[in-house]
């Protein structure tokens, strides 16, 4: 049976408006292997893990577990781990990095004032810092929740790692299996599909400069689905990759049919209209799925300026 993605690959499946949508990161290392549910199976404490997830519910912070590319046999609990959160939203975009050895100091962290944009809980509680190192490539190699993810997402950690580029780790879930190797950026938030090292090293170096790649992007996590691909269809459109221009400042509408405005900060706006389609034939959403489904796509049908205030 063909993989996941090489069945979304060989179809040539659109990748804009697919990304996870979390406008805050938080993300915790933790060696090892990881299970399905990382939070509840891995060697973090199952109700650490749970406690955490019901703090996160509804806040907008997306919690994800993270490891240096490599081997991951069980070498037991680390002294110190590693911990980030970053703000995604463009206005208001950080990142902020600590060193803890008591996992449990995460339960001291104001959640939906992290989802909101504000760092200090997490600088308060973690004794963290403003992140002043090179931009976060983060693989998702998680292989309990598809195949595709380790197959695919491994390789290209590791290949990352090995040629120098800093700041690579391996993530736990990003969503869209078909679409790997799928990697997120930050802080900026903005997800990639079918990624190749090449590549991964240009949208890297695009970050340090403030500046987005478009190719291969599938979104930032700032916004809703249909958000996603109407800044995306803009950065097109208008030929923009500053990372911080644009912002999704409404979406009006229901499935299948959207309306966004996208506003750049030297007021000029854009009326998106976004369909929901279907990309077909149905398949198997992940190498796991025994149901055949024709995923949903996010179909870009006009680009239309506007008048400031519209």
């Amino acid at each position: 049976m063909s993989r996941c993605s090489t069945v979304s690959r060989d179809l040539d499946e659109p990748v804009a408006g697919t990304a996870a949508t979390a406008r805050t990161w938080l993300l915790f290392e933790q060696p090892g292997p990881w299970g399905a549910q990382a939070l509840t199976s891995s060697h973090l404490d199952p109700e650490l893990g749970r406690a955490l997830e019901a703090a996160a519910q509804g806040t907008g912070v997306r919690i994800a577990l993270i490891r240096r590319p490599g081997r991951h046999a069980d070498c037991g609990t680390p002294t110190e781990r590693r911990v980030y959160a970053a703000h995604t939203v463009p206005g208001d975009v950080w990142l902020h990095g600590a060193t803890i050895t008591d996992p449990r100091r995460l339960l001291g962290l104001d959640f939906a004032a992290l989802g909101k944009g504000d760092p200090r809980s997490f600088d308060t509680a973690l004794d963290a810092a403003p992140h002043t190192g090179d931009p976060l490539a983060l693989v998702c190699t998680n292989g309990k929740r598809d195949r595709c993810c380790a197959l695919l997402g491994r390789p290209l950690a590791a290949e990352l790692a090995a040629s120098g580029v800093e700041g690579v780790w391996e993530v736990t879930h990003l969503g869209g299996h078909r679409f790997s190797p799928t990697l997120l950026v930050l802080p900026h938030g903005y997800t990639y599909g079918r990624a190749e090292a090449h590549a991964v090293k240009e949208v890297l170096h695009g970050v340090q400069e403030g500046r987005i790649v478009v190719d291969g992007c599938r979104g930032s996590s700032a916004w809703e689905r249909p958000g996603q691909a109407a800044e995306l269809a803009v950065r097109r459109t208008v030929r923009e990759n500053a990372a911080q221009a644009l912002s999704v400042v409404r979406t009006a509408g229901a499935a299948p049919r959207w309306e966004v405005t996208v506003a750049h900060t030297d007021g000029r706006r854009w009326r998106v209209v976004v369909a929901q389609g279907a990309s077909l034939p149905p398949r198997a959403e992940s190498c796991g799925a025994s149901v055949l489904e024709a995923p949903a796509r996010m179909d870009v049908v006009d680009v239309r300026e506007v008048a400031a205030g519209t």
